[in-house]
């Protein structure tokens, strides 16, 4: 919530006044020059393999990850699984997104985040260690999406990653997008790293 004291007016009491107004907070973050979008793309897995994307809070960034949204679309040829993992170890080789910006270009320098959005295709293990959190399905030609109002909230060395696999048919071939909204928390107290 923003408070406005009016005091451009002529009578005293009317300065006095407080206007709140309610500001979703991804606006807020966006307007401090702390949200984020991104999204990897072309992420191909099946016969076999599986696919990830995920948001890395490198063990140096002094700031904490706040998920808020994420989707999984643009998935062809079979219906698939999306695991939803917590601080668990990636499968495969990292790469980083060059598709990732800040929300508000107002800001002079634009802002850049601390947090990686990294990808693999075509891995041959799963995830392991972390929490595998939860599971959801979906059809091809279908998107999952999920606000979560920033409540996933991982410190420096943690992540938050989506892991594909097409377990129902597993010969078929498949591809897809992941993308992602986040902001990010510088951390002030120094007794946490």
């Amino acid at each position: 919530m923003i408070e406005i004291t009016n005091c451009n007016s002529k009578s005293k009491d009317e300065c006095n006044l407080l206007k709140t107004v309610d500001v979703p907070i991804e606006l807020y973050k966006s307007l401090q020059g702390k949200y984020f979008v991104g999204y990897a793309d072309n992420l191909t897995f099946g016969q076999g393999t599986g696919a990830w994307g995920r948001l890395y809070n490198p063990k140096n960034s002094r700031v904490n990850l706040h998920v808020n949204v994420w989707t999984v679309s643009d998935i062809s040829e079979s219906p698939y699984r999306a695991e939803f993992w917590f601080n668990a170890v990636a499968p495969g080789i990292p790469v980083d997104s060059d598709s990732v910006t800040t929300s508000n270009f107002v800001i002079n320098p634009l802002p850049v985040p601390k947090i990686k959005l990294q990808s693999a295709s075509d891995v041959t293990e799963d995830p392991y260690g972390g929490v595998e959190a939860f599971i959801r399905i979906g059809q091809p030609g279908t998107t999952l999406v999920e606000t979560e109002n920033g409540k996933f909230i991982f410190p420096p060395g943690g992540s938050f990653m989506i892991f594909l696999s097409n377990q129902e048919k597993p010969e078929l071939r498949a591809s897809g997008r992941i993308a992602f909204g986040w902001w990010e928390e510088e951390i002030t107290n120094p007794c946490i790293s």
